[in-house]
């Protein structure tokens, strides 16, 4: 599973039988169908399929994507989160972000042994505590965690729309996976945690760093921190197209 969590995050476009062949010249003894079933198991798909954890539960309401053709100018005008399998020693957990898609800063994050949706509920909760103001718009794939009436019900309380990723696309969420990227390369693998205790006391450290020490390209060399919490320096502009947002309450705002 660990390998198998590597191979897709290097050719993200494998399906099954292209990573079990992969695996076989590896020299794993693997089939097809075993590499299926652990697929399922880590939540992980090839990207022009739906993820397992992408898959809405019957009866839960999809959300419209409101991201299309909206230019992003400043903080929490829009707010990103997601899911990733999280291999260790011994098992593997799960862990869920949250992250202000203009600054790439990481407002909070849970880590679960399993994928029900109070993991993530906790997560948004923290982000919202942590955040300078509650976002315009909290975008989120498909995945039951996302679509349970437990966490549409956070969101759309702290008064913020809700926009979910259309179906099979990767990209809408691709700050997140790009954050995934960098834990597992940078931390993660390398660590090798062998328990959930460990795991959060080494990824804590990790989003520290990430968020207030970590220069990045795309940010002109600056921190997540620096721009998520000093806008004005790094060329933040109100939203256009916030007028034409339904609830603009906000209620949590610490401005």
């Amino acid at each position: 599973m660990r390998r198998l969590d590597e191979l897709h995050l290097e050719h993200p476009v494998y399906g099954s039988r292209k990573l079990a062949v992969s695996l076989r010249r590896e020299g794993l003894l693997i089939n097809r169908k075993r590499v299926v079933r652990l697929l399922r198991l880590m939540g992980i798909e090839a990207i022009y399929a739906k993820p397992k954890t992408s898959l809405p539960a019957p009866g839960h309401q999809i959300y419209p994507y409101l991201l299309r053709d909206l230019a992003v100018t400043g903080p929490d005008q829009v707010w990103c989160a997601d899911i990733t399998y999280v291999p260790m020693a011994r098992g593997f957990m799960y862990l869920v972000a949250v992250m202000d898609w203009w600054s790439r800063y990481v407002l909070g994050w849970r880590l679960s042994n399993t994928l029900e949706a109070a993991f993530c509920v906790d997560a948004w909760e923290a982000a919202l505590r942590a955040g300078r103001q509650a976002p315009l718009i909290s975008n989120t794939d498909q995945g039951s965690q996302f679509t349970s009436l437990m966490f549409i019900d956070a969101v759309e309380s702290a008064g913020v729309d809700v926009s979910m990723d259309g179906r099979g696309r990767w990209i809408d969420n691709r700050f997140i996976e790009r954050l995934w990227r960098s834990a597992k390369y940078e931390d993660i693998y390398l660590q090798d945690y062998g328990d959930g205790l460990a795991a959060g006391r080494g990824l804590g450290r990790w989003f520290d760093g990430y968020n207030q020490e970590r220069p990045h390209q795309a940010l002109g060399y600056a921190t997540p921190a620096e721009v998520y919490f000093d806008p004005g320096a790094h060329g933040a502009q109100p939203a256009s197209w916030a007028a034409m947002q339904p609830q603009g309450s906000r209620p949590h705002s610490k401005a």
